[in-house]
């Protein structure tokens, strides 16, 4: 039966120009976004920075980016894989520029990439905060303002931030990274309310422990104790309902923090 005034949503992106920063790695959440998005249509710029996977990540995948362009054109979709230093004052004109230039102008942004090295209180210091906001808080906020600028698209805009869920529970060895993540889901609402007038919805994602390869067999243990459905979090879990964000199924949700975290 369906309700009065109900109508079939569709998850179809064709035609959709969409920016992915973050997807280094193919076993990360920032590859599985783009393969959603791909495979529903949307034609892909996903940024990568293999220096950070080298000193700080959780392993290198040097054939990675090129490997994930390739898969996503065989998708039959437009696919551009575009080395950014995030930490830098002009990133976001370079990727948007980049993006109008090769595919045309862009409907979605989704703030993936992000820095992480530990600290707490006994190791904070200035340089792990710069380089926290650099990244973490600075690109993603930039990129998201300059966006919305050049938006013209009337509705169908989309902003999805990830978050790490900091206001779910500590994180005293990750202090600067759960201080920026915080911040990410503040800026996220204010910003939802100042963009909405052009179409555009702004939400976060909280993926919750996620296994793209860097847990410790200890971490996963203590993890699984969490978790109501008996597993880890996989890349593919916080991909679907990324899609489901940046689609007409999503258009009437703005403002949020989604936990995602299957506990």
């Amino acid at each position: 039966m369906v309700m009065p005034g109900a109508e079939a949503v569709s998850l179809d992106l064709a035609g959709r120009v969409a920016i992915v920063t973050g997807a280094s790695r193919r076993r990360g959440i920032g590859a599985a976004i783009c393969r959603a998005l791909a495979s529903h249509g949307a034609d892909i710029l996903f940024t990568h920075w293999l220096p950070f996977d080298r000193a700080l990540g959780s392993g290198v995948d040097a054939e990675g980016p090129q490997a994930l362009e390739a898969e996503l054109r065989a998708l039959g979709v437009r696919a551009v894989a575009m080395e950014a230093d995030l930490s830098l004052a002009d990133a976001h004109l370079r990727i948007l520029n980049t993006a109008a230039e090769r595919l045309g102008s862009p409907a979605i942004l989704v703030n993936n990439a992000a820095h992480s090295s530990g600290d707490g209180y006994e190791r904070l210091d200035a340089a792990t905060l710069d380089a926290h906001y650099a990244v973490n808080l600075r690109a993603m906020a930039l990129l998201s303002v300059e966006f919305a600028r050049r938006f013209t698209g009337g509705m169908g805009g989309r902003i999805i931030n990830l978050s790490s869920g900091q206001g779910m529970g500590a994180m005293p060895t990750e202090l600067a990274y759960a201080a920026m993540k915080g911040a990410v889901e503040a800026f996220t609402s204010s910003l939802a309310a100042g963009v909405a007038a052009k179409g555009i919805t702004v939400n976060a994602v909280d993926p919750g422990a996620t296994d793209t390869g860097w847990m410790t067999e200890e971490f996963k243990a203590v993890e699984l104790t969490k978790m109501a459905f008996g597993r880890l979090g996989q890349p593919e879990d916080a991909a679907r309902l990324i899609l489901f964000l940046a689609s007409d199924a999503g258009a009437w949700i703005t403002g949020q923090t989604i936990h995602s975290c299957g506990a």
